[in-house]
């Protein structure tokens, strides 16, 4: 599958493509779904199969930090599609000129001559194009007229309820990772290259692997995780967090590995979150810390045996 950023001239396929649009953020059951559709027409129509997504999202560049926390990266969500069968993940830059383009222009610009989209699966919710005037009617009157075929994307349910990114983010944010488990179709991960630290639990005997954030994440806290490095799993716990005791202001994950002591800086390395054990609190001394540090290994180490 390719990523790319833009739709050059280059880009455009005389015979056509299939196309759906959407943030995908976590690729859930829901996206997985509209993503085997995608896939199936693409197949049937013998065209490429391209998903359209935009980073950062629109509400991100409208609302800053008040939009809703993401699920996933772009990298993460590269990752989780690279194998479905999409052949180009087109991932454009959600900015000014993009914000202020028409509903009308988008169509014409992006969907029709810029991929000249054959066929195209959207959702009865999806809005587009400045003020967000566009929507699926005018996808279809659109479609009549310059010759590409519309489809509704399928809804998927769990417990009688509608499966949505937002959904999941409250499922996370209530500290319930099983129901947000059963909606994403896997554990709830963050994948990340692990960076150098201030060595600080080193010198208390809890080495951990750090993963900055440039954006808030959908919880916090301390949990029980799984981290694959080198395709081996290897049990951990977790603080994702500001650490208030440290400084209180850096997003940071610190993930302390049981039996595991090999340099891994600079590798990628996917965290698993398997059960949520307290909040992220502030202690008045480091000691008051370390004494919890080691509750939360006794309390992980317990939930993992129990896995």
């Amino acid at each position: 599958m390719k990523l790319v950023r833009s739709i050059p001239k280059s880009f455009q396929c005389d015979q056509g493509c299939v196309l759906t649009i959407g943030n995908f953020d976590g690729v859930h059951r829901g996206h997985q779904e509209v993503v085997r559709g995608l896939v199936s027409h693409a197949k049937e129509l013998n065209l490429p199969a391209n998903l359209m997504t935009f980073f950062p999202t629109p509400q991100e560049y409208f609302r800053g930090r008040e939009a809703a926390t993401r699920l996933t990266s772009l990298i993460t969500r590269y990752f989780y599609l690279k194998d479905s069968g999409i052949d180009t993940l087109i991932a454009l830059p959600f900015n000014r000129l993009l914000a202020e383009t028409s509903a009308e222009d988008f169509i014409l610009e992006y969907i029709v001559k810029g991929l000249n989209t054959r066929f195209l699966m959207a959702g009865d919710d999806f809005r587009f194009g400045a003020d967000r005037r566009g929507d699926y009617k005018m996808l279809k009157s659109f479609g009549l007229e310059y010759g590409y075929q519309l489809t509704r994307c399928t809804t998927v349910e769990e417990a009688g309820d509608r499966i949505s990114s937002t959904r999941i983010r409250q499922a996370l944010k209530n500290g319930d990772l099983d129901l947000a488990k059963q909606l994403l179709g896997r554990r709830y991960e963050i994948i990340g290259r692990v960076c150098r630290g201030d060595q600080r639990g080193r010198t208390w005997g809890f080495p951990t692997l750090n993963l900055p954030f440039k954006h808030n994440p959908p919880m916090l806290g301390v949990f029980a995780v799984k981290v694959e490095i080198n395709r081996q799993m290897v049990d951990g716990v977790a603080n994702l967090g500001t650490r208030p005791t440290i400084d209180g202001v850096k997003m940071l994950l610190e993930v302390h590995l049981f039996n595991f002591n090999q340099d891994i800086y600079g590798q990628r390395v996917r965290i698993q979150f398997i059960k949520r054990i307290r909040d992220e609190q502030r202690f008045e001394t480091f000691d008051a810390l370390k004494q919890q540090i080691v509750a939360d290994c006794k309390e992980a180490q317990i939930i993992h045996k129990s896995e």
